[in-house]
């Protein structure tokens, strides 16, 4: 069959007539062709494979197109990139590829496009379509690739054993691809990962979180965490959120299943949020339940402190795998931290003290975090779950009024460490900072508005109880 419609782009026709020029063969292959029968936006990075040099045919290809772009070579791959518009063309002459043990960086050598396919992670990525004048359009489908697309199935185009074992971190690719598509995959492949679980630990932990996150980022994560459950890897990835699986009962009181609880919680906030660290957050949310998990004869499971505990837990976990230590950690650390506030909240009477307080912790981040406690509600008795979005409601509309009327986000004290020094004529000491906290609890409480007069008389009244003299205003 032949698919011209595919390659309409006038670049790829350049590119056939360049490769026919060198007297080399070159096919478009992987993402763009997979995406294209999915009849899904295709990817502007662009894999074209020569059979020859194709660093040779990236440079062909430069010359031919206008302005002469430049041609980004990198020797140790064998690979060339030009950047043409809003596409990334990457070259690379076929190859035939060897691995040793204890390293996923293969051994290279020149090959047929057969060689080339071979090699492949799945079936589906192995699609290649002709770009010479001789073959241009035709379709190269040696593994079935086009059937296990309209089946929605994640194959190896080889024995999955050896396809994992040589690069682990395919596995890791095989369920984002099982994720993000929501296909299954095989069965003999799935028992392959399984069988090579152990050797994930060659790959490198950045290259594990970039497929963490791909998964995170599909419709339904849960997908993508279920299969890192079946096939163990998730005990060598995050051992923490697996310590979360399972049900103890103790004099007939039983938990619910943390693990299960939380990938339905990632499922929801995906439903509302592209916001990656978000639902980080709403992954981790949970991690402190298991260090913390404790029985009570007279009121059964407990997890005191928990959210505490996994907010801390949250910084160990992203320093092991090489995750952004930076402010991008610190939200999902604030996010476990607060996850239960509004919970809390939402069960008793709103009081605006308690939501002055929700502002001023939250910050800029209490939207984000109504979000993920909405996703929390997990309940499968509709009569809960109205009641508990319908007082989640409650909450964010007292947020809005409180805000409008007390300005508590991004708080700033009314009276400055700088006014206390003049008036009660104080050098830097902690009696400055005592009179800043009891300003900042009055207006949290309610007893001061916001405002410069009310905190300052507030001042005076707070250091004369201390034994500050001041002078008159």
């Amino acid at each position: 069959m032949n698919y011209k419609q595919a390659i309409d782009h006038p670049i790829f026709k350049t590119i056939g007539n360049a490769a026919d020029e060198l007297g080399v063969d070159c096919y478009i292959i992987g993402g763009f062709v997979r995406d294209y029968l999915l009849k899904k936006e295709s990817a502007k990075d662009i894999d074209l494979v020569a059979i020859g040099s194709g660093i040779e045919l990236a440079k062909k290809v430069a010359e031919r197109l206008p302005g002469k772009p430049k041609v980004s070579i990198f020797k140790n791959f064998g690979t060339a990139m030009i950047k043409h518009k809003d596409l990334e063309l990457e070259f690379v002459g076929a190859r035939r590829e060897s691995y040793q043990r204890d390293s996923r960086k293969p051994i290279v050598e020149d090959g047929s496009l057969e060689d080339d396919q071979n090699r492949r992670d799945f079936t589906i990525n192995a699609l290649a379509i002709g770009l010479n004048p001789h073959n241009h359009g035709v379709l190269l489908d040696p593994f079935n690739g086009i059937d296990d697309l309209e089946n929605k199935i994640i194959r190896t185009p080889l024995d999955p054993n050896i396809t994992y074992s040589d690069d682990p971190l395919r596995m890791m690719r095989a369920i984002r691809f099982a994720a993000q598509l929501n296909y299954e995959i095989e069965l003999k492949s799935l028992q392959a990962i399984t069988e090579n679980k152990e050797r994930i630990h060659i790959v490198s932990k950045e290259r594990i979180v970039d497929e963490l996150n791909k998964i995170l980022m599909s419709n339904k994560p849960s997908i993508g965490f279920k299969l890192l459950h079946q096939t163990e890897l998730l005990s060598y990835i995050l051992p923490e959120l697996k310590a979360l699986q399972g049900i103890e009962e103790i004099e007939g009181q039983m938990h619910k299943d943390n693990f299960w609880h939380t990938l339905e919680v990632v499922d929801n906030i995906a439903k509302t949020t592209d916001n990656l660290w978000l639902r980080w957050a709403a992954l981790l949310h949970d991690i402190g339940k298991a260090p913390t998990k404790r029985f009570d004869k007279k009121i059964g499971w407990t997890f005191h402190a928990h959210e505490f505990v996994g907010s801390k837990m949250v910084y160990k976990l992203f320093k092991r795998l090489h995750m952004p230590l930076n402010d991008k950690m610190k939200f999902v650390q604030k996010m476990v931290l607060m996850s239960s506030r509004p919970i809390i909240l939402s069960e008793d009477h709103v009081t605006d003290s308690a939501v002055r307080r929700l502002v001023f912790d939250a910050g800029d981040y209490v939207e984000d975090l109504m979000t993920l406690c909405e996703a929390d509600i997990t309940t499968k008795n509709p009569r809960k779950q109205k009641r508990y979005l319908k007082n989640f409601q409650i909450v964010r509309q007292k947020i809005i009024e409180v805000e409008e009327r007390d300005r508590i986000r991004n708080f700033q004290p009314p009276v400055s460490g700088e006014e206390i020094m003049k008036v009660f004529n104080l050098r830097p000491s902690k009696e400055i900072g005592i009179i800043k906290e009891a300003i900042k609890e009055a207006i949290l409480s309610g007893k001061i508005p916001n405002e410069h007069d009310a905190a300052y008389n507030y001042m005076l009244q707070k250091g004369l109880e201390m034994g500050l003299k001041y002078s008159k205003k």
